[in-house]
């Protein structure tokens, strides 16, 4: 029996979630900038390092993500069956449609990057293509759009740029030390080294805090983008079917393809890191078994409410 599509809901618990994420960092790093200037690195230093990198991950981001992953930007008559799917996706869920790439590679996967819905962009890749058929490729789109309509690729990424500043720091000071050496020179009271190596442990533990918050933020936008795009389509047995197609196919994925695609993992629809799923903690993307269980019973309460 046909379901019939629905526009995307607004997600209250994801739009929370991202709220409360993105003040906990605030405040972690609002508190970690302090440590720094009470330890002797210039304000104006921070602010310069901070503002350069912020910049690049908000206007850079996602051109690096796509370009790292060798997306081609592909236009209608190269596609048109993709192009008509996202196009009719798109204007049902309130959105501009968004460019469209392909990514030429066997590993079957899909993601949804942009700061903002006027500047996004979906690509899948010609493995996904392949293996799914029209109903589940629809299914996959409309997560996608459903990524762009929450905001949350935009959260994800300014969110990251806490955590990046934090291990591009701790690597600094693991060579400043490594270098300089632990027992070498020391200022006029005799505490360089010792508050050297006091900003590289509090480093380490913003670095810890920052990925443990933006991995929990990362599972949950996963089930959003789950609900909102079975919504969208009215599919949520076909999106099921098209995760446990792409999650078996993965498997079979040689280890050295999937390492070129790991830097984009966090965007992915199913995780590209083979063993992620041993320690759901340290997962970007919560269990399919778990997906697939939570759409199943949205299938059941959709044809209940017809």
């Amino acid at each position: 029996m046909a379901i019939r599509a629905r526009r995307i809901p607004r997600d209250w618990g994801l739009l929370w979630r991202m709220t409360f994420v993105m003040a906990l960092l605030a405040g972690v790093y609002l508190a970690f900038i302090t440590f720094l200037n009470a330890v002797g690195v210039p304000w104006l230093f921070i602010a310069i390092i901070a503002g350069i990198m912020l910049g690049f991950q908000y206007f850079l981001s996602d051109k690096l993500v796509l370009w790292s992953l060798g997306a081609k930007v592909v236009k209608e008559h190269e596609y048109p069956k993709l192009h008509a799917m996202v196009e009719r996706l798109a204007l049902q869920a309130g959105l501009p449609k968004p460019k469209i790439a392909v990514i030429h590679t066997d590993i079957p996967n899909a993601l949804a990057t942009g700061r903002n819905p006027k500047n996004a962009v979906v690509a899948v890749t010609t493995g996904i293509m392949r293996r799914l058929d029209d109903e589940e490729l629809e299914a996959v789109l409309g997560h996608e759009l459903t990524h762009i309509k929450n905001r949350d690729v935009l959260v994800i990424t300014l969110a990251s740029f806490f955590s990046m500043v934090a291990s591009l720091l701790t690597n600094w000071l693991m060579w400043a030390m490594l270098l300089g050496g632990l027992g070498g020179r020391r200022d006029e009271r005799g505490g360089g080294a010792s508050a050297l190596v006091l900003v590289w442990l509090v480093s380490w533990l913003v670095y810890i805090i920052s990925q443990l918050l933006i991995l929990a933020l990362s599972r949950y936008r996963e089930y959003a983008a789950d609900y909102g795009g079975a919504l969208l389509t009215g599919m949520p047995s076909r999106l099921a079917t098209a995760l446990m197609k792409i999650s078996g196919a993965m498997a079979r994925i040689p280890t050295e393809d999937l390492r070129k695609v790991e830097g984009a993992n966090a965007f992915f629809i199913v995780s590209a890191l083979k063993g992620e799923a041993l320690l759901e903690l340290l997962s970007t993307h919560p269990p399919v078994h778990k997906r697939v269980e939570r759409l199943r019973r949205l299938e059941q309460q959709m044809e209940w409410g017809r």
